[in-house]
C-alpha cells in the first residue's frame, strides 16, 4: 500500500479521480502545482497498480480521460476515512496539516 500512495500528489489525484472521471487537462487545472511530468508519472504508476483506469476518448484530437478502476474504488471508504480524519483533527494538531503542497 505504501508503495501505491508513495508521493505526496497521489491522495490529491485520486481525490480527484473520486469525484468523477477526469481528462489530463482538467486534472493539472486542478492540482496547479503539479507539472506536467509528474502528473504523467504519477498516473502511469496509479495505472500500472490497477489503481486508474486510462481510456481514448474518440474525439478529434483524440483525448485521454483518467477514472478509478474496480480495485481504486475500493479505496474510496479509506480516502473518505483519511478527509474526515482531517478535517476533524486539523485545528487540534495544525502541525500534521501545514499546506507542503504549495
Amino acid at each position: 500500500m505504501q508503495k501505491i500512495m508513495e508521493g505526496k500528489w497521489k491522495f490529491i489525484i485520486l481525490y480527484y479521480l473520486m469525484l468523477k472521471p477526469t481528462r489530463f487537462n482538467e486534472l493539472q487545472r486542478l492540482i496547479p502545482n503539479i507539472s506536467h511530468g509528474v502528473l504523467t508519472a504519477q498516473l502511469k504508476e496509479l495505472e500500472k497498480y490497477h489503481i486508474v483506469d486510462r481510456r481514448v476518448l474518440e474525439n478529434k484530437p483524440p483525448k485521454v480521460e483518467y477514472s478509478l478502476s474496480k480495485l481504486g474504488r475500493e479505496f474510496i471508504p479509506v480516502m473518505n476515512s483519511m478527509i474526515h480524519f482531517g478535517k476533524v483533527y486539523a485545528t487540534e494538531v495544525p502541525v500534521l496539516f501545514e499546506d507542503k503542497l504549495s
